[in-house]
Protein backbone atom coordinates (compact mmCIF):
# COMPACT_ATOMS: atom_id res chain seq x y z
CA UNK A 1 0.00 0.00 0.00
CA UNK A 2 2.79 2.44 0.90
CA UNK A 3 4.59 1.54 -2.32
CA UNK A 4 1.58 2.49 -4.44
CA UNK A 5 1.13 5.75 -2.52
CA UNK A 6 4.76 6.59 -3.28
CA UNK A 7 4.26 5.66 -6.94
CA UNK A 8 1.24 7.96 -7.18
CA UNK A 9 3.13 10.77 -5.46
CA UNK A 10 6.11 10.46 -7.80
CA UNK A 11 3.87 10.38 -10.87
CA UNK A 12 2.11 13.52 -9.65
CA UNK A 13 5.45 15.24 -9.02
CA UNK A 14 6.61 14.44 -12.56
CA UNK A 15 3.35 15.66 -14.12
CA UNK A 16 2.94 18.78 -11.95
CA UNK A 17 6.53 19.73 -12.78
CA UNK A 18 6.06 19.13 -16.50
CA UNK A 19 2.53 20.45 -17.04
CA UNK A 20 1.57 22.38 -13.92
CA UNK A 21 -0.93 21.45 -11.22
CA UNK A 22 -4.05 22.82 -12.91
CA UNK A 23 -3.23 21.30 -16.30
CA UNK A 24 -2.75 17.82 -14.83
CA UNK A 25 -5.77 15.57 -14.33
CA UNK A 26 -6.27 12.73 -11.88
CA UNK A 27 -6.79 10.48 -14.92
CA UNK A 28 -3.31 11.33 -16.20
CA UNK A 29 -1.77 10.57 -12.81
CA UNK A 30 -3.61 7.24 -12.67
CA UNK A 31 -2.53 6.43 -16.24
CA UNK A 32 1.12 7.14 -15.37
CA UNK A 33 0.78 4.66 -12.48
CA UNK A 34 -1.03 2.02 -14.52
CA UNK A 35 -4.06 2.07 -12.22
CA UNK A 36 -7.70 3.13 -12.42
CA UNK A 37 -8.63 6.70 -11.57
CA UNK A 38 -10.73 5.52 -8.62
CA UNK A 39 -7.67 3.84 -7.09
CA UNK A 40 -6.04 7.24 -6.52
CA UNK A 41 -8.82 8.13 -4.07
CA UNK A 42 -7.95 5.15 -1.91
CA UNK A 43 -4.70 6.93 -1.07
CA UNK A 44 -5.58 10.63 -1.51
CA UNK A 45 -8.87 12.42 -0.88
CA UNK A 46 -8.40 14.73 -3.88
CA UNK A 47 -5.87 16.16 -6.30
CA UNK A 48 -5.35 19.02 -3.87
CA UNK A 49 -4.62 16.54 -1.07
CA UNK A 50 -1.91 15.10 -3.30
CA UNK A 51 -0.46 18.58 -3.92
CA UNK A 52 -0.57 19.39 -0.21
CA UNK A 53 1.21 16.12 0.63
CA UNK A 54 4.00 16.93 -1.83
CA UNK A 55 4.42 20.44 -0.44
CA UNK A 56 4.21 19.37 3.20
CA UNK A 57 6.70 16.52 2.78
CA UNK A 58 9.07 18.75 0.81
CA UNK A 59 9.05 21.53 3.44
CA UNK A 60 9.47 19.02 6.27
CA UNK A 61 12.40 17.35 4.51
CA UNK A 62 14.02 20.70 3.67
CA UNK A 63 13.79 21.91 7.28
CA UNK A 64 15.10 18.63 8.69
CA UNK A 65 17.97 18.66 6.19
CA UNK A 66 18.98 22.19 7.20
CA UNK A 67 18.76 21.52 10.94
CA UNK A 68 20.73 18.27 10.62
CA UNK A 69 23.50 19.98 8.64
CA UNK A 70 23.80 22.87 11.10
CA UNK A 71 24.07 20.65 14.19
CA UNK A 72 27.85 20.39 14.40
CA UNK A 73 28.83 23.65 12.71
CA UNK A 74 30.12 26.48 14.90
CA UNK A 75 30.96 30.07 14.03
CA UNK A 76 28.34 32.34 12.50
CA UNK A 77 30.00 32.69 9.08
CA UNK A 78 30.47 28.92 8.75
CA UNK A 79 26.87 28.33 9.84
CA UNK A 80 25.55 30.84 7.32
CA UNK A 81 27.68 29.29 4.57
CA UNK A 82 26.36 25.85 5.45
CA UNK A 83 22.76 27.12 5.50
CA UNK A 84 23.11 28.66 2.04
CA UNK A 85 24.83 25.54 0.72
CA UNK A 86 22.06 23.32 2.14
CA UNK A 87 19.33 25.46 0.63
CA UNK A 88 20.97 25.40 -2.81
CA UNK A 89 21.78 21.68 -2.67
CA UNK A 90 18.29 20.67 -1.59
CA UNK A 91 16.59 22.81 -4.25
CA UNK A 92 18.80 21.56 -7.08
CA UNK A 93 18.79 17.93 -5.96
CA UNK A 94 15.01 17.93 -5.42
CA UNK A 95 14.28 20.24 -8.32
CA UNK A 96 10.83 19.00 -9.22
CA UNK A 97 9.47 18.99 -5.66
CA UNK A 98 10.87 22.43 -4.77
CA UNK A 99 9.69 23.90 -8.08
CA UNK A 100 6.17 22.69 -7.29
CA UNK A 101 6.36 23.94 -3.70
CA UNK A 102 7.40 27.38 -4.94
CA UNK A 103 4.98 27.75 -7.84
CA UNK A 104 1.74 25.96 -6.97
CA UNK A 105 0.65 27.46 -3.63
CA UNK A 106 -2.42 28.92 -5.31
CA UNK A 107 -3.72 25.37 -5.73
CA UNK A 108 -4.26 24.97 -1.97
CA UNK A 109 -7.37 25.77 0.03
CA UNK A 110 -6.94 28.38 2.77
CA UNK A 111 -6.27 25.99 5.66
CA UNK A 112 -3.67 23.99 3.71
CA UNK A 113 -2.13 27.20 2.39
CA UNK A 114 -1.76 28.58 5.92
CA UNK A 115 -0.13 25.35 7.11
CA UNK A 116 2.49 25.44 4.37
CA UNK A 117 3.12 29.15 4.95
CA UNK A 118 3.62 28.46 8.68
CA UNK A 119 6.21 25.81 7.79
CA UNK A 120 7.94 28.27 5.48
CA UNK A 121 7.95 30.92 8.20
CA UNK A 122 9.62 28.48 10.58
CA UNK A 123 12.26 27.66 7.97
CA UNK A 124 12.86 31.33 7.15
CA UNK A 125 13.24 31.95 10.88
CA UNK A 126 16.41 29.83 10.93
CA UNK A 127 18.01 32.12 8.35
CA UNK A 128 16.75 35.21 10.14
CA UNK A 129 18.32 34.01 13.40
CA UNK A 130 21.64 33.43 11.64
CA UNK A 131 21.65 36.86 10.02
CA UNK A 132 20.62 38.58 13.25
CA UNK A 133 23.34 36.76 15.22
CA UNK A 134 25.90 37.78 12.61
CA UNK A 135 24.93 41.44 12.81
CA UNK A 136 24.96 41.42 16.63
CA UNK A 137 28.47 40.00 16.65
CA UNK A 138 29.74 42.39 13.99
CA UNK A 139 30.38 39.60 11.48
CA UNK A 140 27.72 40.95 9.11
CA UNK A 141 26.82 44.55 8.37
CA UNK A 142 23.65 45.97 9.95
CA UNK A 143 20.61 45.19 7.82
CA UNK A 144 16.87 44.58 7.74
CA UNK A 145 17.06 40.93 8.78
CA UNK A 146 13.63 39.89 7.52
CA UNK A 147 13.90 41.49 4.09
CA UNK A 148 17.44 40.22 3.60
CA UNK A 149 16.39 36.68 4.54
CA UNK A 150 13.69 36.84 1.86
CA UNK A 151 16.23 38.09 -0.68
CA UNK A 152 18.70 35.30 0.12
CA UNK A 153 16.10 32.54 0.05
CA UNK A 154 14.47 33.82 -3.14
CA UNK A 155 17.86 34.00 -4.84
CA UNK A 156 18.80 30.46 -3.79
CA UNK A 157 15.36 28.98 -4.49
CA UNK A 158 15.38 30.30 -8.06
CA UNK A 159 17.92 27.66 -9.03
CA UNK A 160 15.11 25.10 -9.13
CA UNK A 161 13.65 27.04 -12.09
CA UNK A 162 16.76 27.12 -14.28
CA UNK A 163 19.09 24.32 -13.15
CA UNK A 164 20.00 21.64 -15.68
CA UNK A 165 21.75 18.54 -14.25
CA UNK A 166 23.73 18.20 -17.49
CA UNK A 167 24.84 21.87 -17.36
CA UNK A 168 28.43 23.14 -17.18
CA UNK A 169 28.54 23.49 -13.35
CA UNK A 170 27.98 20.89 -10.64
CA UNK A 171 25.64 21.46 -7.71
CA UNK A 172 28.69 21.91 -5.44
CA UNK A 173 30.15 24.58 -7.74
CA UNK A 174 26.86 26.45 -7.93
CA UNK A 175 26.43 26.29 -4.14
CA UNK A 176 29.94 27.71 -3.63
CA UNK A 177 29.18 30.64 -5.96
CA UNK A 178 26.03 31.41 -3.99
CA UNK A 179 27.84 31.07 -0.65
CA UNK A 180 30.60 33.49 -1.64
CA UNK A 181 28.19 36.00 -3.13
CA UNK A 182 25.87 36.01 -0.12
CA UNK A 183 28.58 36.07 2.55
CA UNK A 184 30.34 38.91 0.72
CA UNK A 185 27.10 40.88 0.63
CA UNK A 186 26.33 40.22 4.30
CA UNK A 187 29.80 41.37 5.36
CA UNK A 188 30.15 44.41 3.14
CA UNK A 189 26.57 45.55 2.72
CA UNK A 190 25.61 48.95 4.01
CA UNK A 191 22.13 50.39 4.32
CA UNK A 192 21.84 53.63 2.38
CA UNK A 193 19.22 56.09 3.64
CA UNK A 194 16.09 56.28 1.52
CA UNK A 195 15.59 59.54 -0.40
CA UNK A 196 13.36 62.07 1.38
Amino acid sequence: MAAMKNTITQAAIDLFFKKGYYATSISEIAGACGIQKASIYYHFASKEDLLFTIMHDTMAALTAYLRRNLERVSGIEKRMRRAVSCHVHFHLEHQKETFIASSELRGLCRSNYLEIVAMRDQYEGIFQELIAAGTRRGVFAPCDVKILSYAILTLCTAGAFWFKPEGRLTVDEIATIYENFIISGLKQGRIEPLPA
